[in-house]
């Protein structure tokens, strides 16, 4: 996490820094209200525009699955301001309602006829492996 606001060449504010740090405590993605919640004071405008530098510069990518809020989660390293490459698959827990980025060994590929796919999400609900106890 040090240093990821000059290595993707973002101006380090003291509210940015603050920002990343909430995305840092979690192991899951979270909604803009976790954020807001977190913050002991904010400018909405400003965490609105911190929110979508952060996505242009391929720090966090947005999660929106049907009929939730959009919830946002911390990139890998490989995405940038072209592309996110995420290779994984976003699963919604239905008991604890949190929404995680679960990696995998192969990120299936799909091949259409006359069509070019730029990018794949595969969405997923079930139990998180905390509820499937």
């Amino acid at each position: 996490m040090e240093n990821l606001l000059k290595r993707k060449k973002i101006s380090e504010t003291p509210f940015r820094k603050e920002v990343l740090a909430i995305f840092s405590k979690y192991n899951n993605a979270i909604p803009l209200s976790v954020i807001e919640d977190e913050l002991p004071e904010y400018n909405r405008i400003t965490l609105y525009r911190t929110i979508k530098i952060f996505k242009e510069k391929g720090i966090i990518h947005e999660i929106a699955l049907s009929g939730n809020e959009s919830n946002y989660a911390l990139c890998q390293d490989n995405c940038d301001t072209e592309t996110h490459h995420h290779q994984h698959i976003h699963f919604k827990c239905k008991n604890c309602n949190k929404i995680f980025c679960v990696e995998m060994d192969k990120f299936p590929t799909i091949k259409l006829p006359h069509y070019k796919i730029e990018q794949l999400e595969i969405q997923a609900t079930g139990l998180c492996e905390n509820c499937n106890i």
